[in-house]
């Protein structure tokens, strides 16, 4: 791996537990880091941010190798793991910190980007209601919020949200299972 390549995505995709224990089964996926992006608090904590008063939204920070999973790869995946047609929704997560958003980092990102939700349009029939805007900034999450779904699987939400978003797309076979289980 060759540090000089590394690319960043940030994405949000309801709550940022399922985005990253999501991304984290991922070939080519180095990191990834629950945070906040696109709101106008400085250092916004959770509390804060569950508001919906700081504009943030819930994101994954997602630290990739280009050599090994593309950007545009990365999104065909992003489309998949959440409903991209509910405006500040996803399930029972509720308000402008849930929203579909893809903060791209650079003008390249914003290309590929554009182009792949104009391509998903094609798959809903409701319109895709994802926004597409420049990362100002990244305020990571607090430390209880890291590597949550892999430190809480048996805690309530990990068990009727994040587990059966994962299966199923374990089923086919967007992401790595996470158990192997022998043949």
């Amino acid at each position: 791996m060759n540090p000089d390549k590394i690319e960043t995505a940030t994405l949000g995709g309801g709550c940022f537990w399922c985005v990253e224990a999501v991304y984290e089964r991922l070939p080519g996926v180095i990191s990834v880091t629950s945070g906040y992006a696109g709101g106008h608090t400085a250092n916004p904590t959770y509390k804060e941010v569950c508001t919906g008063a700081t504009g943030h939204a819930e994101v994954a920070q997602i630290e990739f190798d280009p050599a090994k999973i593309s950007f545009a790869k990365l999104l065909e995946i992003f489309w998949q793991a959440h409903d991209p047609t509910t405006l500040n929704r996803q399930g029972n997560d509720e308000g402008t910190q849930y929203r579909s958003v893809i903060f791209y980092h650079d003008e390249q990102q914003k290309l590929v980007a554009e182009q792949s939700k104009r391509e998903t349009q094609n798959n809903f029939d409701r319109p895709v209601v994802t926004e597409i805007a420049p990362l100002q900034k990244f305020h990571p999450a607090e430390d209880y919020h890291q590597g949550y779904y892999d430190l809480n699987i048996n805690a309530g939400y990990c068990r009727v949200v994040i587990a059966p978003k994962l299966e199923k797309l374990e089923r086919q076979k967007v992401i790595e299972p996470t158990v192997q289980t022998p043949p």
